[in-house]
């Protein structure tokens, strides 16, 4: 199955959710046209170049040797098409060699290049977390060094957070940073789950580590960061070295590796963002990820939409029900599918909405819009968790589409659905994200921050499930945020609260395009054709998505006495 950038679409989105002409006047060198320009160019690119490789990267993957890690043939080639295309520039700083576009740009990047071969599209992902986390805590002279390679992708970059004994407990990490003397600092230590922590397409990765300083405080108080490249910047080997890959469920181009610092007593690294300054430059890297995250999700519903459409319209199987006669008929025209086809269009692009207007109020931020930071802050956990779940619901029912042949590998349905399944799970699962919005988010500004997203939908939402969503959301936050609602009842809930909320955005975002959509109609302006299903498919979010996420305040209120009304044992009780 081959793939075809939703270039209408992106574009569509990009002017009537993102708002580039509120990033132009905000200060950025944007404009419409550009826009079209970059959505065209990035859609090709990735149709031509990454889409091609995702079959070879799924089947034969990363391989592992005592000298490194080697990628499947064609993505040396493919990527040095990308760093020679400047894809990697579109929103780093100009001042090293970017191109200062706003965040949502890069994104429509991501996007794509996820939607072509998820796997590969993790490298310069995480180069992405890299560079931010050096644009906003680096010294100079560690700017100077380390962004113009790693914006151009000449050289990659890495987070090494997690170690064996810790998981998501960051504070449990044990890694060490002992000063040298000079400046610098002899790292020693294991980190796993490192997404390519080594390859053969760059001749250098920048890994970003975090570690202890001797003495450090416990817990998360006691971690700093530390650039340790594979390459010293003298062009001296460094004491890093991957001593294993993962074998995955899915994403298998994509080298997930055990990596070992300072075996031999001699790797180096120096300190970025102050001692114990750690978990702040990590959630510089954390929220830039998570959003990208978010997209993934986004990118593997758009491929797995496709195939299914293309598959639906192809495949000839039974008489239509109530038809006259009985020949058979494509299954595209069969209800069930029809609705798992609208379902998967609605959900995907409802996600869509809600990360680029994340990233949009993102860049608004970046201009000093302290209201758009606290709204990005808040829009940042939906975006990575309900974004990844409508991924993996999406390549489901793709699956299903197919029907048998979507279980049968060469359909490539299943490899969409074992790809996306990593997502709700990686850069602090879903059930992080969903603690994170109860226990920090929703209580932005005092409150102000959630009340004035609410405000601002319920003044624009005219659909009767919309506005009955927004007002159910209202009331379960107010619970949520009670100092009298038990902490466990507050986690309890979590989850769908984060759901009922990610829908209530979304949907608010699809009406918009709705309007916008049916106003063009009207005037006779775009694609007919685009136009009139981008209506369609909005109206089917608000008929069926947003009343379903109403049935959420049962779940989101239910507390937490069930969950402890047993010892753990029984859970293991026959």
């Amino acid at each position: 199955m081959t793939y075809t950038a939703p270039i209408e679409e992106q574009k569509f989105v990009l002017r009537h959710v993102a708002g580039i002409d509120r990033l132009a006047e905000a200060g950025f060198d944007v404009s419409a046209d550009m826009a079209d320009a970059i959505v065209e160019g990035v859609g090709a690119f990735a149709a031509g170049e990454f889409a091609p490789l995702n079959r070879v990267g799924d089947t034969v993957g990363a391989r592992w040797s005592p000298d490194g890690v080697s990628m499947p043939d064609g993505f040396r080639d493919a990527y040095r098409a990308y760093v020679e295309g400047g894809w990697g520039t579109i929103s780093a700083p100009g001042d090293f060699g970017g191109q200062d576009q706003p965040q949502v740009m890069a994104a429509v990047v991501l996007e794509n290049l996820g939607a072509a071969n998820m796997a590969f599209s993790l490298c310069p992902m995480l180069s992405a977390g890299a560079i931010e986390a050096l644009k906003h805590h680096g010294t100079p002279e560690q700017q100077e060094t380390w962004l113009p390679r790693l914006v151009t992708g000449e050289w990659t970059g890495t987070m090494n957070l997690t170690e064996p004994q810790a998981g998501s407990d960051v504070g449990a990490l044990k890694t060490r940073a002992d000063p040298v003397g000079d400046g610098t600092y002899r790292i020693k230590g294991q980190k796993i789950f490192i997404t390519f922590g080594d390859h053969d397409l760059a001749d250098n990765i920048v890994h970003l580590v975090l570690a202890r300083l001797p003495d450090a405080p416990a817990g998360t108080r006691g971690i700093s960061l530390f650039i340790v490249p594979k390459v010293r910047a003298e062009g001296t080997a460094n004491d890093v070295r991957c001593v294993s890959i993962e074998h995955k469920l899915g994403i298998h181009a994509s080298p997930t590796c055990v990596m070992a610092f300072g075996d031999n007593d001699d790797c180096i690294g120096e300190l970025i963002g102050g001692e114990n300054g750690g978990m702040r430059a990590m959630f510089t890297m954390m929220n830039n990820a998570r959003l990208n995250v978010g997209l993934q999700g986004v990118s593997i519903a758009e491929r797995a939409t496709q195939a299914a459409v293309a598959y639906a319209m192809e495949r000839v199987q039974s008489a239509r029900a109530g038809a006259p006669g009985r020949e058979a008929v494509a299954i595209i025209q069969h209800p069930d599918v029809r609705r798992m086809l609208l379902r998967m269009k609605a959900l995907t692009q409802g996600a869509r909405a809600l990360a680029y207007y994340a990233n949009a109020q993102a860049d608004l931020a970046s201009r000093g819009d302290a209201a758009a930071k606290a709204r990005a802050d808040l829009l940042t956990p939906l975006v990575k968790a309900w974004g990844t779940d409508v991924g993996c619901e999406v390549a489901s029912l793709g699956v299903q589409v197919h029907g048998g042949m979507g279980f049968i590998e060469e359909t490539g349905a299943a490899q969409h659905f074992r790809d996306i399944r990593i997502a709700p799970i990686y850069e602090g699962t879903n059930g992080i994200q969903a603690a994170d919005l109860v226990g920090r988010k929703l209580g932005l500004e005092g409150g102000e921050t959630l009340a004035r997203l609410i405000a601002d939908m319920r003044a624009e939402a005219e659909s009767d499930h919309l506005l009955q969503l927004i007002e159910t959301l209202d009331g379960v936050t107010k619970v949520m945020t009670n100092p009298q609602t038990p902490v466990d009842s507050r986690l309890a809930g979590s989850y769908p609260l984060l759901t009922m909320m990610a829908v209530a955005v979304a949907g608010w975002l699809m009406e918009r395009q709705m309007k916008a959509a049916d106003r063009l109609g009207a005037a006779g302006e775009g694609d007919p054709g685009f136009l009139a299903m981008k209506s369609t498919v909005a109206q089917f979010f608000m008929a069926t998505i947003v009343p379903e996420a109403m049935g959420l305040k049962a779940s989101a209120l239910a507390g937490s006495t069930l969950l402890y009304a047993n010892p753990d044992e029984a859970f293991a009780a026959a």
